[in-house]
């Protein structure tokens, strides 16, 4: 192993240069993603040990050299430059205003940029399956989780119905006659539906698929990674079943989860097509000539990126937080259970009023220095497990429906960033690049709730559109 490793060690040269200049042209969120490798959470565990997997397929098992000819003609590095230059503006404002998600996503993409600009177009495309590989290790997993619970809902509903068990299916929830059971986050499956994806890209770089084998042994993984989840689940819920709750099982399945995922996953493997890879033909070229357009463009982005990151880093002005002035509401404690109750993160200042059954809550922080965040991060505000959406009403307020109590809550939530505002976290999470950009740094969340009378929530909508009014013109 270590005499091939060495063998091929002139071919993988150029890649691991190309991968050490992205990271010191990117180096600032480069080194938060190592951070959050290293705290090994449940959506990420794997992110370490990807990036090591990473540089020994590298080592061991190097993107096939080019035939001379083939690539030198038309490598198209000019073009791949002005790519470069332009990834790296693009990351400079998403690291300016700290949107770390789209900034992390924009890391595999900056690998392909520098290889582009210094090795031309078709070695870049000959690395882009150990990119993609890469790119597995992003902290992008936790989006798909809620994606990954409502779909494991559904198809286990649906065999709890096969099975013939009594039963109430309520969103994520499964009522049975001795007790009941929550599909949650934990639930979802992302580990078993990650490691799938990571061994399909795996064997497809080992075995040189081309671009169709490769698409179809990651669908397949895929696949494979939500069945087993799903047959996970429908044990458990089978076994709650027939033992009425009282199986160990139930509270202790780790085991049980990765013996299911084993099952389907060792066969796809050892079934799956192997290639082993020919002998390089004459005329194969191990040499590299790194274009003086490429180096130029190395050096632009390095001034441009981290270099001009440092120059735009300044404090912004402090202002006075908002407050609210409205007719009949007095304030009262924070801390006061809402109808509906709200679970927010310590960072946010929290002021609520009160006039008879309806609250208003306003949530706010400030940006204190350049490093910070306008919008911090906000986590699950609510136990979604016991309160569902009822209904979605024209206005983006919707009604939440409490499946234990059955009380109904009408809340209106959104968010201000600077002098904008938007229901959507994710916009609110945009809406920082141009309140950076001129100076703001205030944001708030507004929340609404009025508690509804037993089926109908007429009257209480109308009355909460009065009040998000006297609040939008106030903030």
């Amino acid at each position: 192993m270590l005499r091939q490793t060495l063998d091929n060690l002139t071919y993988s040269k150029p890649y691991l240069i190309v991968t050490a200049v992205a990271v010191v042209i990117f180096f600032p969120t480069w080194y938060r993603l190592t951070g959050i490798w290293l705290e090994f959470e449940q959506v990420l565990a794997h992110g370490l040990a990807t990036a090591v997997i990473f540089l020994g397929l590298l080592l061991i098992h190097p993107p096939k050299p080019s035939v001379s000819g083939r690539t030198i003609r038309r490598p198209y590095t000019v073009t791949g430059s002005i790519f470069l230059i332009g990834v790296t503006l693009a990351w400079g404002v998403l690291e300016l205003v700290r949107i770390d998600t789209l900034a992390f996503l924009m890391l595999p993409v900056s690998i392909v940029a520098v290889s582009w600009a210094l090795l031309g177009l078709h070695r870049t495309l000959s690395f882009l399956p150990y990119v993609l590989l890469l790119a597995l290790s992003l902290p992008f997993w936790a989006d798909i989780v809620p994606g990954l619970v409502a779909l494991a809902s559904v198809v286990v509903g649906e065999g709890v119905r096969w099975f013939g068990m009594t039963a109430l299916i309520e969103g994520s929830t499964i009522t049975l006659p001795y007790g009941r059971l929550l599909i949650e986050d934990g639930c979802s499956g992302i580990r078993y539906f990650a490691v799938s994806i990571l061994l399909a890209t795996m064997a497809s770089i080992l075995n040189d698929y081309r671009w169709k084998g490769w698409v179809i042994a990651v669908a397949v993984a895929m696949l494979i990674g939500l069945i087993a989840n799903w047959v996970r689940i429908t044990i458990l819920v089978v076994v709650a079943y027939e033992t009425n709750m009282q199986s160990e099982l139930l509270t202790d399945h780790e085991a049980m989860g990765w013996l299911v995922f084993g099952g389907f996953i060792l066969p796809a493997l050892y079934f799956s097509p192997g290639r082993k890879r020919s002998q390089l033909p004459v005329g194969t070229t191990t040499t590299v000539t790194v274009p003086k357009t490429g180096i130029a463009a190395v050096i632009i982005a390095f001034l441009i990126g981290p270099g001009a990151l440092l120059l735009a880093k300044t404090s912004s002005g402090q202002s006075s937080p908002w407050t609210l002035e409205l007719s009949g509401f007095q304030e009262t404690r924070a801390d006061t259970s809402l109808p509906l109750p709200l679970s927010l993160p310590g960072v946010l200042t929290n002021r609520t009023w009160r006039s008879g059954n309806t609250w208003v809550s306003l949530a706010q922080s400030q940006k204190a220095d350049s490093d910070g965040k306008i919008v911090p991060y906000i986590p699950e505000m609510f136990e979604r497990s016991t309160w569902q959406v009822e209904e979605q009403l024209e206005a983006g307020s919707r009604v939440y429906r409490n499946i234990l109590t059955r009380d109904q809550v009408l809340m209106a939530q959104w968010y201000r960033v600077g002098s904008k505002s938007s229901e959507s976290y994710r916009e609110a999470k945009l809406l920082q690049i141009p309140a950076t950009l001129t100076g703001e740094s205030r944001f708030a969340l507004v929340t609404i709730q009025i508690p509804c009378s037993r089926g109908n929530c007429n009257d209480a909508s109308a009355k909460l559109e009065n009040i998000r009014a006297a609040v939008s013109s106030q903030l």
